[in-house]
């Protein structure tokens, strides 16, 4: 019978693999597990600033939220994107999957269909996260008919330093060996209104089939999109490379695609799972990416190997 396995992104990933690892002991199935770690970061308040309720707003102060979920024995899978006032959108991605003939929901209908699936609404704001976003952002409080702010000249310039990694993602093992992912987020802080990343995007911020592996991304989502990284990851799994080899190959193409566009390349990290149980993670340069990986009851973080432009 095959070990129960999690792993997740960023140290906040800690209290996700062990939310999930607990799950997997209970005997739950693979996503159930993924959707329990998730759930777990969304909740706490504490360790994160871009995942659930609490986390720093767009542009115009107002917080939205993205989530998928994939399920690797039968491919199944659900997502949502840009939905304001619903504290668990990995729950209800869930939700789309299970109810639904889709895999995305989107904005307001999303929310729609959450109110119709019970799902409370709830004020997301902390007082910590408004303030934030006041003092650090004093363009955003403009006077009426006052230009806006001009947009992101592009992704690749988009800061993200440590406080503000976004995404949590969560993959597991389950002791039948099935796999399922879980990825939860409310984007990038300050984002232009409307903007969704790779987050809720089934192939690029999450993939899961039980006969090639699971992945999951992290970071400047519009990078991972350009590449459909995780489903490539997962791609060349397929093919036959270590879990490990295949991060590193999804962080070199990304560094690839910044260099044609001749832009600096953007931080963003993989992590994989694969059938066997074997792990790996690799990312952009000046990333630190650190992810939790949970198994025989225990969970620890692991630094992952940077890959260095040009390499």
């Amino acid at each position: 019978m095959p070990d129960p396995i999690v792993i997740a992104t960023w140290p906040f990933g800690k209290v996700a693999a062990e939310a999930a690892l607990k799950s997997l002991a209970n005997g739950d199935p693979a996503l159930d597990a993924a959707i329990a770690g998730a759930q777990a970061v969304e909740d706490d308040y504490s360790c994160r600033t871009s995942v659930g309720f609490g986390s720093l707003p767009d542009r115009l102060g107002r917080l939205t939220l993205d989530a998928c979920v994939m399920d690797g024995k039968t491919l199944s899978c659900g997502a949502v994107a840009g939905v304001e006032h619903i504290k668990h959108p990995a729950a209800l991605a869930r939700r789309v999957m299970d109810r639904t003939p889709h895999v995305l929901l989107v904005g307001e209908a999303a929310k729609w269909f959450a109110l119709q699936q019970g799902f409370p609404l709830e004020v997301p704001y902390t007082t910590d996260a408004i303030k934030e976003w006041l003092e650090k952002h004093p363009d955003l409080r403009q006077k009426p008919g006052a230009n806006p702010p001009a947009p992101c000249d592009g992704a690749s310039e988009i800061n993200i330093d440590a406080d503000h990694h976004d995404t949590v993602t969560v993959l597991t093992r389950d002791a039948k060996g099935s796999l399922g992912g879980a990825c939860t987020t409310s984007g990038l802080a300050y984002k232009l209104p409307g903007r969704v990343g790779d987050s809720p995007i089934i192939g690029a911020g999450l993939y899961a089939d039980d006969l090639a592996g699971a992945a999951g991304g992290t970071g400047v989502g519009e990078e991972i999109i350009r590449i459909a990284g995780s489903s490539y990851v997962v791609e060349l799994m397929r093919g036959g490379r270590s879990p490990q080899e295949a991060c590193v190959r999804a962080c070199e193409r990304v560094n690839a695609s910044a260099g044609r566009r001749g832009v600096h390349p953007a931080r963003v990290a993989f992590l994989a799972l694969d059938p066997k149980g074997n792990v790996g993670a690799a990312c952009t340069a000046k990333t630190n990416f650190q992810y939790a990986v949970g198994r025989g009851g225990k969970v620890e973080l692991v630094q992952a190997k940077e890959i260095a432009a040009g390499m």
